[in-house]
């Protein structure tokens, strides 16, 4: 799962990257007090697919006919952590997660000098956390081991359904059959890996969803992502909606279904989206949930970086070709903007609050530099709501405020956006 971003900057023409800033920008004084740095993780994003999905609007762009252009994308996407490092220097990272488009289409010996060039530039952690996203459309006997001994320790699969008809009426380039041999193979080089699954698919009943989840847990997944299929704007469903959507009420019963069936096989639901045993809870993702901090590289990724008086987000160039030329000049960034002080405490509950078991109270004032004043108005309101748990020590939603997260979370908007 990539992060969430709660406040997106103004739209910024894309001919060139943003030049270079001093380090010193990001360290003049400021209005923020952070006494510590929050973890660093690293975002890798590998723009290519098969073809792209009538409902996905991640930046993923179709393989060119004579193929990704492996090598020089991974030149871009080093020189591009070159020019970051001044703003991670000494930073330890640790988890990396490649994201894409479908980061499986490339080689594993590609993948293996991504990460030997990472490992040359950045120190990561002894247990760091690798995963890779990979398709059951990429799919190949051995492919999963290769990248296994490339460095990569989880693996992430978009398998969304086994049924053949909702594959089909998703665009998917797989049927059920590649989806179940792709996590067999992936349970033979991987103690961790998760399966992805989306619900409230065009057409689908109770009986398909359960089918679907009585197939994934069959196969003894240590994590589980769920999604509801959503209409997002600038896709192809966006414009021309599949018929059969089932409707708000029936897409929450399938939730529930999806939630009680996982419990009884074992996988806790942490997160929103998210189910997982003891000790095989994505490291990658409760970074992003605890407002950590996260350098995006590769085309269109997104980043935020604190620093002892500020809080920055950056997004680079999306086109892939736009972005390798940039990057290998060190000025792959498109956007940046400082987080303004008004929106820091809706941004860290937006992410906190997605946590079953919230966040630690001093979480706020550690990694937003505000105090807990600035928020404690609305979390005494959300308490006696029931919404938030009545825990002196922990940020953390009731079983109420899990259900209504959406309510929950506008409780901390700035007071001129509510």
């Amino acid at each position: 799962m990539r992060p969430l971003q709660a406040v997106r900057p103004e739209g910024v023409a894309e001919a060139a990257g943003l030049p270079a800033r001093d380090p010193q920008h990001y360290l003049r004084s400021g209005l923020l007090q952070l006494h510590s740095l929050p973890p660093l993780t690293l975002y890798l994003h590998l723009p290519w697919c098969l073809k792209k999905c009538p409902y996905c609007d991640f930046n993923s762009h179709q393989v060119p006919s004579q193929g990704a252009p492996e090598d020089r994308y991974v030149d871009a996407v080093l020189a591009d952590l070159e020019a970051a490092l001044p703003l991670v220097w000494g930073r330890p990272v640790h988890s990396v997660f490649l994201g894409g488009g479908t980061p499986s289409l490339l080689q594993a010996q590609t993948i293996d000098r991504l990460l030997s060039g990472v490992r040359a530039r950045l120190r990561l952690e002894a247990d760091c956390e690798i995963t890779l996203e990979a398709n059951p459309g990429t799919f190949e006997r051995d492919r999963f081991g290769a990248f296994r001994r490339a460095g990569v320790s989880r693996l992430s699969i978009g398998v969304q359904s086994f049924d053949d008809r909702l594959l089909a009426a998703l665009g998917r380039v797989h049927d059920g059959a590649q989806a179940r041999a792709a996590v067999e193979e992936a349970a033979r080089s991987f103690d961790t890996f998760n399966i992805d699954l989306m619900y409230a698919l065009p057409g689908q009943t109770l009986d398909a969803l359960d089918r679907d989840v009585a197939t994934a847990l069959s196969l003894q997944p240590p994590h589980l992502s769920v999604y509801h299929l959503t209409l997002e704007p600038n896709t192809r469903f966006a414009v021309q909606p599949p018929p059969g959507l089932p409707d708000e009420d029936l897409a929450s019963e399938m939730l529930d279904r999806i939630t009680t069936r996982c419990a009884a096989a074992g996988l806790f639901r942490y997160e929103v989206s998210a189910y997982g045993r003891a000790g095989h809870r994505c490291r990658h993702n409760l970074n992003y949930w605890g407002f950590g901090d996260y350098l995006g590289l590769g085309a269109g990724a997104h980043s935020k970086l604190s620093f002892p008086h500020r809080v920055v987000r950056q997004v680079r160039l999306r086109d892939p070709a736009r972005y390798m030329a940039q990057a290998l000049q060190g000025s792959a960034v498109a956007q940046e903007h400082e987080v303004a002080r008004a929106d820091l405490p809706f941004e860290f509950m937006l992410n906190a609050l997605r946590l079953s078991e919230g966040v630690p109270q001093a979480w706020f004032t550690e990694r937003t530099g505000l105090p807990l004043s600035a928020v404690q108005g609305a979390i005494q309101e959300a308490q006696r709501r029931g919404l938030l748990e009545p825990d002196p020590a922990r940020i953390a939603p009731s079983a109420l405020g899990f259900d209504f997260l959406n309510d929950l979370q506008a409780m901390f908007l700035p007071p001129s956006t509510r």
